[in-house]
């Protein structure tokens, strides 16, 4: 731990590519907190009973919602510390400022909407204003200051959005909250814009691209460890039977295949593609949004083993088809997304095996879910199939992102 110095930008060489104890303990938080996120949107397509598909539609927005909430906590985070000294005393307050509040987030989500919205707003506003607002203070240099007022500014803005939100009806709250988000997401995307204090451009960024590639891999893999413990748990409290035997086989089955097809190249040289691109905080901002993309058809995919196990010969509805199909579906969109900012690329086989696995959407609908299940695991076999095929016998595909 250092204190004697204001927190610095990172050293570009060195072990800094590695996350630090703290970085990852409070990644478990997460593991927690997406388990929620899947409960809260099984309860929503399971166990209310008699609701509509648009019913269903409500409540997975809402509870997609919380999710942005919980990724914009979590990417703020790792962007700082893979800017700044993640050692300093100071980052470490900030890291644990937003564990705690990671974890307050993750009790209230399956009540957000009802008589945890406060904790909630209150979480996730604490977070966000602390980490600029402690930075601007501890920071030496101007330009560096500048920036986390105009991030101080919007996220005070925001966190009145927030917490009145909390506030008040749940329509409102929902209409306040996705404001909140918006605004912040803009922001970030215009470099903080601000009447008065101009804003920054992406590209003028310093990161640790090492380090930040590290994180995006270890949060998909904290999203991959809540697929596994969805399914455990799931398997856990239903009646031993072959049919469930099977879907709790296919879902761990459909974890390592999803593993499989992250990992096949363009996941191991993410870091060697941010660190050779010419703009690397622009390649690590669009990264970011693809493994949202892949992290809400993992959290999607888990939700499907739930419903699977727990109902494998009943009768398919179309929301339970949006999450056995979809999940991996939108899944393999990210990863396309991917392909392109490592490589330049995207092979035909993501495309082909997204037709696959929603085409036959409305004949499944007079099937038991365990064949949804089965064809999604099918899929993906041919995809990493695929992926290994074309990689037999080359060697090792150098990053060539395209920015």
């Amino acid at each position: 731990m250092r204190i004697s110095e204001p927190a610095a930008l990172r050293a570009a060489d060195g072990d800094g590519s590695r996350a630090t104890f703290l970085e990852l303990f409070f990644d478990l938080v997460y593991v927690f907190a997406l388990t929620r996120i899947s409960a809260r949107a099984f309860e929503d397509l399971a166990l209310e009973g008699g609701q509509t598909n648009w019913s269903a539609v409500t409540g997975g927005g809402k509870t997609l919602l919380l999710l942005f909430a919980l990724w914009a906590l979590w990417q703020g985070t790792a962007w700082t510390t893979s800017r700044y000294d993640p050692y300093h005393l100071w980052l470490q307050i900030i890291v644990i400022t937003a564990l705690l509040s990671a974890m307050v987030m993750g009790v209230a989500i399956p009540r957000a909407f009802s008589e945890n919205g406060l904790p909630f707003a209150v979480a996730y506003v604490v977070a966000q204003v602390s980490r600029p607002a402690i930075l601007m203070l501890v920071l030496r240099k101007l330009q560096y200051r500048r920036l986390k007022l105009r991030m101080l500014i919007t996220f005070c803005a925001t966190g009145v959005l927030w917490l009145a939100g909390a506030v008040l009806p749940v329509d409102a709250r929902v209409v306040l909250w996705t404001l909140a988000l918006l605004v912040e997401y803009l922001a970030a995307r215009f470099g903080w814009p601000v009447p008065g204090l101009g804003r920054s451009t992406l590209s003028r960024w310093d990161i640790h691209g090492e380090h930040l590639s590290e994180r995006y891999q270890q949060f998909f893999l904290v999203a991959l460890g809540e697929t596994i413990l969805v399914a455990g748990w799931t398997f856990t409290g239903v009646p031993t039977g072959a049919t469930a035997v099977a879907a709790f086989a296919f879902a761990l089955a459909t974890s390592i295949l999803l593993w499989r097809i992250y990992v096949q190249r363009a996941g191991q040289i993410l870091g060697e593609a941010v660190t050779s691109a010419a703009r690397p905080a622009t390649i690590g901002r669009s990264a970011a949004d693809t493994h949202l993309v892949m992290v809400i058809g993992v959290v999607a995919t888990a939700i499907g083993y739930e419903l699977v196990i727990e109902h494998p010969t009943g009768h398919n509805e179309l929301p339970w088809l949006a999450m056995i199909l979809g999940g991996p579906a939108v899944f393999l969109a990210g990863r396309a997304r991917f392909e392109y900012e490592v490589f330049g690329r995207v092979s035909p086989s993501r495309l082909v095996a997204i037709a696959a696995l929603l085409l036959p959407a409305p004949l499944l609908l007079r099937v038991a879910p365990l064949a949804a299940s089965a064809l999604a695991v099918v899929v993906l076999v041919a995809v990493a199939v695929t992926d290994a095929r074309r990689a037999w016998g080359r060697p090792p595909e150098a990053a060539a992102p395209p920015f």
